[in-house]
């Protein structure tokens, strides 16, 4: 049976801890007069090893403090400074965290002559070159897309279909739900080549809101090529104000 060992916070040494004064003095050198505030505390960090916590008044740093690390040696009464650094507080008002571009950037980002760089080592890419001497394999091959110099990758297609089926175009969305047909057994469904043709389409009825989108078989909408209006039955339903027949009203004059 494995014992619990509990390791107790230090005391704050006493001598070290009547050092506010010192400690001041390291901070405003430091960083100035007008930049160090009122003492907010100390925190012992170990055995004589204590740090002094100063508000610090520079403009834009709000909830910062200047923390002033201090220690003294055995038996002695002489207390040293060990470092001084401004650090954020509880409360502190900090930069967002840094995200790298290719992280933060989103599709509503491009605009007209934006240029959005592909790393060498892009993973949904893969070289596509191929050289072939006959023109009709040729033919084939670019009708396939291999004649280019780079083509999607097995990561990049999978990462796609993951993408797509998620979203508004996929299976899970109430529009498609309440669908009297999927996209798979549309007419305006356009299957893609290739591997994702296997799962995706591109719809082509441009009174959808998915015109020109790919959107996966088992997705669908109102718009199916399969929905037509239901046949009357040529029977006129009666009229709640009659204005087929009159009637005629006796009119009476007065000659007075």
């Amino acid at each position: 049976m494995s014992t619990v060992r509990r390791t107790r916070a230090p005391k704050p040494d006493v001598i070290a801890a009547e050092a506010v004064d010192l400690a001041r003095e390291c901070a405003i050198e430091s960083g100035g007069a007008e930049a160090v505030g009122d003492h907010l505390g100390h925190e012992a960090e170990g055995e004589r090893v204590l740090t002094h916590y100063f508000a610090c008044e520079l403009i834009g740093y709000q909830g910062w403090r200047w923390a002033v690390t201090v220690a003294r040696a055995s038996r002695s009464k002489r207390v040293t400074v060990d470092e001084c650094v401004l650090i954020p507080g509880p409360e502190a008002v900090l930069a967002p965290r840094w995200v790298p571009w290719e992280e933060r950037i989103s599709p509503e980002d491009l605009g007209p002559g934006d240029l959005l760089p592909v790393a060498d080592d892009d993973p949904r890419l893969e070289p596509g070159y191929v050289s072939v001497p006959d023109p009709q394999v040729m033919d084939v091959v670019e009708e396939l897309g291999l004649g280019r110099e780079w083509v999607l990758s097995r990561d990049g297609r999978d990462a796609a279909a993951q993408r797509w089926y998620g979203s508004d175009v996929g299976p899970d969305t109430d529009i498609a739900k309440a669908a009297p047909a999927q996209c798979g057994t549309c007419g305006f469904a356009v299957a893609l080549a290739g591997s994702l043709g296997q799962g995706f389409s591109v719809c082509t009825n441009e009174r959808t809101p998915f015109d020109g989108r790919a959107v996966s078989h088992d997705h669908g909408c109102g718009g199916h090529s399969d929905v037509r209006l239901s046949s009357s039955s040529g029977e006129s339903p009666e009229h709640v104000v009659d204005t087929l027949s009159y009637e005629l009203v006796p009119l009476e004059m007065d000659y007075s």
